[in-house]
């Protein structure tokens, strides 16, 4: 036999008790501290907003958790594979009997972290096609309001309006904006989509040109112009845009997208204006000389003007002709004039002797003649005609009386049979029609407790459920599920939303109750 063991001092504690003293302790131990690692699983945000992750180096790794609201305030926002130092607080999952660091700040780990980050964010946005040479536009040659987006006490602001001073004075409208920290990418951004919402025709005026500028620094301080927001807000822009960030050594993802790079805030200045002086003084020059060339062409179509007048002849030798034939045609014209009256006046006394012949008199008298011989023997013959038409419709109408009479009797006979050949007809089909709709009930009633006995419907009141798929399409198997899917359960009394995954307890989501937010997740 097995003796029994003898009793232990040792205190018992619960699981809960347990796993609250391992947080307790593991959180007085370590708390705030500095991890450095490489980002693994990140996912993006959970549907709570919350983001879970990995962080690891070459031997270990440890679960990390950013909260929703630290996560919006992030300067880094953690990406795949990017190499980090996280600070936070050590702390325990007690659902899972794990432990994770609770971020509260993410900064790449060096400068190679950052290049890194920078490149992998270039290639993406090359792809799209925001750095094609194709898609960037010629500045206007003399813009009349110039948008600069710049910080206003800066000495950037300064050099730009000087050089605009001097080379060709402009009316200048300057967008205020931090230009590095955390805020810096989102007031950027925000300042060039501002200008381009403008009414060109409103109170402040629309630019014809921007400007982005800022004096150099390190890669940490330019960063916030190689965030995605800002480049995609220069490559939204309807105003052509001169990036002037840095030195002319430090480039920025602005610099790729913008319509023009400038290699400093007083060359962009440059781009953008002609020097005044020097475009009078071409506008003289040009004038001087088409001046000049309107007096060598006057000057020379002069000269043509009077070779071509030597070369004319005299008016009265060019007129001397003309006259001699007028002459000759007047001469001739008087005798004309007088045969064509004479002919004239003979071919009018010719037709008034003709048409005395044809006198309208004589003929209107010919004709009321004619109309007394006929006389009264119209009349005579309409009132003959009518007396005779007269008879004969008397003698239709009779005819007619005696065919309807006949035609009646006929009816009344024909109905008669009708009425009672429907009498028959009915009588006949009233106790068939009663049997046709009892056999019909039986049948209806045998198919609908067959339906009843095959409707699903039935299963489910017996407490089972029907899984479909987010399309509505049944799930027959646990092999046809997939991790994180979205679920449709049918209940006999109403349906349920949940997510499923393979050894995992789904989340049944019931319409219209709030989840709270849990410190665990699911990985």
């Amino acid at each position: 036999m097995i003796a029994d063991k003898a009793p232990s001092n040792a205190p018992e504690w619960s699981v809960s008790d347990l796993a609250g003293a391992l947080k307790r302790t593991l959180e007085e131990a370590f708390g705030y501290v500095r991890l450095r690692g490489e980002i693994s699983g990140f996912r993006g945000q959970h549907s709570s907003g919350h983001a879970y992750f990995c962080l690891k180096d070459q031997n270990a790794r440890i679960d990390a958790v950013i909260w929703k609201g630290t996560f919006s305030r992030l300067k880094i926002r953690p990406e795949e594979g990017l190499e980090v130092i996280a600070t936070g607080r050590i702390t325990t999952f007690p659902g899972k009997s794990t432990y994770q660091i609770v971020v509260d700040a993410l900064e790449p780990a060096g400068v190679g972290a950052l290049m890194a980050l920078l490149e992998e964010r270039r290639r993406k946005l090359a792809a799209e096609g925001l750095f094609a040479e194709e898609r960037k536009r010629r500045l206007p040659y003399l813009p009349q309001v110039v948008g600069v987006v710049t910080s206003p006490t800066g000495a950037v602001i300064r050099d730009i309006l000087h050089r605009l001073e001097d080379r060709f004075p402009r009316h200048v409208l300057v967008w205020p904006v931090r230009v590095q920290g955390e805020t810096c990418a989102a007031e950027v951004a925000a300042a060039i989509r501002g200008f381009n919402a403008l009414d060109p025709r409103g109170r402040i005026p629309r630019p014809d040109v921007l400007i982005v500028a800022r004096g150099g620094g390190s890669i940490e301080d330019l960063w916030g112009f190689n965030e995605e927001a800002v480049v995609r807000a220069a490559a939204e822009s309807d105003i052509p845009v001169v990036s002037a960030v840095g030195h002319e050594t430090d480039w920025t993802l602005i610099d790729h997208v913008a319509d023009r790079r400038a290699p400093t805030p007083t060359g962009a200045a440059e781009m953008v204006v002609p020097v005044r002086v020097e475009l009078m003084a071409g506008v003289h020059d040009l004038a001087r000389r088409h001046v000049e060339a309107v007096l060598r062409l006057l000057e020379r179509r002069r000269s043509d003007l009077r070779s071509t007048a030597r070369a004319l002849p005299a008016p009265d030798a060019l007129f001397a002709p003309k006259r001699q034939r007028l002459d000759l045609a007047l001469a001739k014209l008087l005798p004309a004039l007088s045969r064509n009256n004479r002919n004239h006046e003979a071919r009018v006394l010719d037709l008034s002797r003709r048409l005395s012949r044809v006198s309208p008199v004589a003929r209107v008298a010919a004709m009321r003649a004619k109309l007394d011989a006929v006389g009264q023997r119209p009349h005579q013959a309409a009132s003959r005609s009518i007396q005779q038409r007269s008879e004969a419709l008397k003698q239709a109408g009779q005819r007619l009386v005696v065919a309807r009479e006949t035609l009646l009797r006929a009816e009344r006979t024909r109905l008669l049979q009708s009425t009672d050949l429907i009498r028959r007809i009915s009588e006949r089909l009233a106790p068939a029609l009663a049997g046709q709709i009892a056999r019909k009930a039986n049948r209806l009633e045998a198919l609908g407790q067959l339906f009843d006995s095959l409707n699903y419907k039935s299963v489910l009141a017996r407490g089972y459920a029907l899984v479909r798929d987010a399309d509505g399409l049944p799930l027959r198997g646990a092999e046809e599920v997939i991790d994180g899917q979205a679920l449709v359960l049918e209940f006999a009394d109403g349906t349920a939303h949940a997510t499923g995954g393979r050894g995992l307890k789904p989340k049944i989501h019931k319409p219209k109750v709030a989840v709270a937010e849990e410190q665990g997740a699911l990985f």
